[in-house]
């Protein structure tokens, strides 16, 4: 069954509202791993990661295969791409600001630079 892009987007925000389901994803980069070999870094029972998988499964950003008795874990970061560009969306608001910051940096630099310059 497909999500509906909204139910997408929240299952996708909401997967990745958790540290650990962020970390796994990240571990997922270097490739296919098993739940022990993901459950490896935590302190957390293998139920517990298995949740976590659940999760991330269910919001399309990881799928799963049987392979013999293990089922490895594979990214697929396909659904964050719609994340990136609702998030996207927003960058006209932020991006202002940030060109704002950068000027304000620039100068601060170059009065600390005068102000060096004039002690010496």
């Amino acid at each position: 069954m497909v999500m509906q892009e909204a139910d997408q987007l929240d299952a996708v925000f909401s997967a990745l509202s958790d540290p650990t389901r962020r970390a796994i994803l990240s571990r997922l980069t270097a490739g296919d791993a098993s739940v022990n070999e993901l459950r490896a870094p935590f302190t957390m029972s293998q139920p517990a990661i298995s949740k976590h998988l659940k999760v991330l499964e269910r919001a399309g950003l990881i799928e799963r295969r049987v392979a013999r008795q293990q089922r490895p874990a594979r990214l697929n970061a396909a659904p964050m791409a719609q994340a990136v560009r609702w998030l996207d969306d927003f960058k006209q608001f932020w991006a202002p600001s940030f060109d704002q910051f950068d000027t304000l940096l620039e100068d601060l630099k170059r009065d600390k630079t005068t102000r060096e310059a004039d002690n010496e």
